[in-house]
């Protein structure tokens, strides 16, 4: 029998249900891995579920909210349970603008219809669960010196687009938090990273309101490259970079593909000359 990149690898990857999450885990389980599929909608799952029957030894579901903290830390051991360990985390998982209105793509949402609870729920989605689940993935990872988490942004455009609030905000503090934990890890054998699909994705993020064509958005398999590139032996010691998926084309080489498609997470260069006593903050 032929081997698969990530034979024997085990990921952990929340919005399993979603558009994205189906195409990464239908690459994750072509590729070899146990894939451990958590998401907040039990209905997806099973759908999930019925899409890879003949995965049933290396596909789990599992129901999650990944707002609550207690929650993920029991998904994290009950894929540990599941499988004797976590490889590769996939925090995938976040709420859109379609939380606040389908057709925030074409009238853009400003500060007065966001409710705080709104906001307050975006951010515990799109950058608390993956710390959450970040912090309870990281004692493993670290004791097998051996672990990969990708954190699934957005476009710098989205980040800082006006009255596309708190979706690019939150996305673009899970940024900067990957380029931290990049620097954090490295020393211990984990690896951080950022996939994005680089614009429009063809997922039900983009509903039908926002008028763009569904053959002009971006295929949801467009992700698999850079993900399972990054996730299999092939991606050691790579860490502290951004992939537009979007960019990553098959028919080239994995160093044309990272010319074109890579770049270092969040914003490095303005962090070059802090204004610090003693000129130099501690590493």
């Amino acid at each position: 029998m032929t081997s698969k990149p990530l034979d024997g690898k085990v990921a952990l990857i929340t919005g399993a249900a979603g558009g994205l999450g189906r195409a990464i885990i239908a690459g994750l389980l072509d590729a070899g891995a146990q894939v451990m599929a958590a998401d907040i909608s039990k209905a997806g799952l099973a759908v999930l579920r019925d899409a890879n029957p003949t995965a049933a030894n290396a596909l789990a579901t599992i129901d999650l909210d990944i707002s609550v903290q207690k929650a993920c830390e029991k998904a994290v051991a009950d894929t540990e349970n599941a499988f004797g360990k976590i490889d590769i985390l996939i925090n995938n998982g976040a709420l859109g603008m379609g939380l606040i209105r389908d057709d925030h793509f074409t009238n853009l949402v400003g500060i007065e219809e966001i409710e705080p609870q709104i906001w307050d729920q975006m951010i515990r989605v799109n950058l608390s669960g993956a710390w959450y689940l970040t912090r309870a993935v990281v004692p493993g990872m670290k004791a097998r010196r051996f672990g990969r988490i990708i954190n699934v942004t957005t476009s710098m455009f989205t980040m800082l687009r006006g009255k596309f609030h708190p979706y690019g905000p939150s996305k673009a503090a899970l940024e900067a938090m990957s380029a931290g934990h990049a620097q954090e890890f490295e020393a211990d054998g984990i690896t951080v990273n950022v996939v994005v699909p680089g614009g429009p994705a063809d997922t039900a993020m983009v509903p039908e309101a926002s008028g763009l064509q569904r053959t002009a958005l971006i295929p949801p398999s467009a992700m698999c490259g850079p993900i399972l590139w990054l996730c299999s032996d092939s991606g050691n010691g790579v860490t502290g970079n951004r992939y537009v998926a979007a960019e990553w084309k098959p028919a080239r080489s994995i160093d044309e593909n990272r010319k074109v498609a890579e770049a270092a997470a969040g914003w490095p260069s303005l962090a070059q000359a802090p204004v610090w006593p003693g000129g130099k903050p501690p590493a």
